[in-house]
């Protein structure tokens, strides 16, 4: 069922940035092959330490935000040895409250996917927008997170028309690598969220 107490207002994407998001600059971004366009949008989960969210350590980062800037201490945590090192970044981080970070621009390409290929084409990195949900395979996202994920999806189809038709997961990308956003991820739930919106804007501009 769609959510009746939906009241994201729209979003808008210039130059790259997204206008709901506060800006935290990540240094693990490059620049997108020449001649490819931005044509597709993978959803992932990410929860540090595992299952646990909203953890930040003792400057009050949120640990997520500093993995994706290179600030984790990787002492903090025994479960941050086995990922030390890591150099990653997503275009977005969506809390469980519905904050949104982004860590690079649009225009740029983010180190979320890995090894990867989407349609036959290797390196989804390169012509993808990821976005992080904050969360695991095993719990529910939260009603907030789907609302403004489809209000960011349907900012992205505005702004990059042919992401349109393109939405998927790491998983899909990645099959047997990687399981996010995993089996309690509602899909036809963001789906019909994302169609309303693209309604309501369609009827705006017609007035």
């Amino acid at each position: 069922m769609p959510d009746s107490s939906l009241s994201t207002l729209p979003m808008t994407i210039t130059d790259g940035l997204l206008s709901a998001a506060t800006w935290l600059a990540s240094p693990n971004y490059n620049i997108r092959p020449e001649g490819l366009s931005i044509d597709a949008i993978i959803i992932h989960n990410i929860s540090l330490p595992p299952n646990e969210f909203g953890a930040c350590d003792s400057s009050g980062t949120h640990y997520v935000k500093a993995l994706f800037t290179n600030q984790l201490d990787w002492d903090a945590h025994p479960y941050f040895q086995t990922i030390k090192g890591a150099e990653v970044s997503a275009h977005l981080f969506i809390e469980r409250d519905g904050a949104i970070t982004q860590f690079v621009n649009f225009n740029e390409r983010a180190w979320h996917a890995g090894r990867s290929s989407y349609l036959g084409r290797p390196e989804c990195n390169d012509y993808s927008i990821g976005i992080e949900l904050e969360g695991s395979d095993f719990v529910s996202f939260t009603s907030a997170q789907y609302e403004k994920l489809a209000a960011v999806i349907a900012a992205i189809y505005e702004a990059y028309p042919k992401t349109q038709r393109h939405l998927t997961g790491h998983s899909d990308i990645a099959p047997g690598r990687k399981t996010d956003p995993g089996d309690y991820f509602e899909w036809a739930r963001l789906r019909e969220l994302v169609a309303g919106l693209l309604r309501n804007n369609s009827l705006s501009l017609q007035k």
